[in-house]
């Protein structure tokens, strides 16, 4: 009998040890990704906060009024996107979790003002670097400007008023914005194309990334996905062409837009070419996703005819 009392000791303690060795290891790894999320959310704060500052710090023409009103933009802006990536339930951006949707995205939002910002230094600090971005600008926008061309469209939401200069300035943030615009939808259509979006090693949440979309609302979700994916890639499409003729007939009554500040033509004009491009971004994601519901859903029906047909 004390033989026996002593293997059930050994293996109580055993049992006990390995508890102990499996709650600290899952302990561990929820600090681990606690961490992990904080350190990441802290990460993307401050990279949205240099983007927004960005053309505060390459201009040279800024006022310090701008300046404080770019810091307190800045901080607002890094504060929120902290709080969207530190919270467990998402809000407003959508596919946080399926990288690297949003990474294209701000890649392309940041080489967009950070080009801009360096054209328009360039005018006033001339360089190697200014006079390349310069170059490439003005041989994008001249070859683009036709007409009904989105550049030159842009070009026709400046005043009648405004000098041979401010239009070549704004043909060229237009060239080089649009080129940056392109650039980034091919990589994204690329990475997608190659199987790497989404990331075939991890499930992919509906209402994580994409939390504006409810499921739940009613119909087939494939056919609402197809629909949106349509409906974003032809806003995105018609994008460029529609916001100058919604500048003009907004500033009917009122003084257009003159561009005479460094700051109105970066902002502008990024917002010009990123929306369209982010639009049909979101909705080439879309039909992707659309596309991996169908495919679940064909899986799922042959392995239940296999089922029915071993039975």
């Amino acid at each position: 009998m004390g033989k026996i009392e002593a293997v059930r000791h050994n293996v109580r303690g055993n049992n006990g040890t390995r508890g102990w060795h499996s709650t600290s290891t899952d302990r561990f790894e929820d600090g681990k990704a606690v961490v992990s999320q904080l350190t990441g959310a802290l990460t993307r704060a401050v990279l949205v906060m240099i983007l927004v500052a960005t053309p505060s710090m390459l201009l040279l023409d800024v006022t310090a009024d701008t300046k404080q009103m770019v810091a307190l933009v800045a901080l607002f802006l890094g504060l929120l996107t902290f709080i969207e990536y530190n919270s467990a339930y998402p809000s407003l951006v959508e596919f946080r979790d399926a990288p690297p949707f949003n990474r294209i995205r701000f890649l392309m939002l940041f080489a967009t003002v950070f080009f801009l910002s360096t054209i328009e230094r360039g005018r006033f600090m001339p360089s190697n670097l200014t006079d390349f971005a310069d170059a490439v600008g003005t041989l994008i926008g001249v070859s683009m400007d036709f007409p009904y061309s989105p550049v030159r469209l842009a070009t026709l939401m400046i005043s009648e008023t405004a000098s041979v200069e401010q239009v070549a300035a704004v043909r060229t943030a237009a060239g080089m914005a649009y080129l940056i615009s392109l650039i980034s939808l091919s990589v994204f259509v690329v990475a997608l194309k190659s199987g790497n979006w989404p990331s075939r090693g991890r499930a992919f949440n509906v209402w994580t990334n994409l939390p504006t979309f409810d499921p739940t609302a009613g119909g087939d979700v494939v056919m609402r996905l197809q629909r949106d994916a349509r409906v974003n890639i032809a806003l995105g499409f018609l994008l460029p062409f529609l916001t100058p003729a919604v500048v003009m007939i907004s500033s009917s009554g009122f003084e257009p837009l003159t561009m005479t500040s460094s700051q109105t033509l970066i902002w502008t004009m990024t917002a010009w070419a990123f929306l369209p491009a982010s639009l049909f971004m979101r909705g080439i994601a879309m039909g992707r996703v659309a596309d991996m519901i169908q495919e679940r859903r064909k899986a799922n029906r042959m392995q239940e005819s296999a089922g029915l047909a071993a039975a």
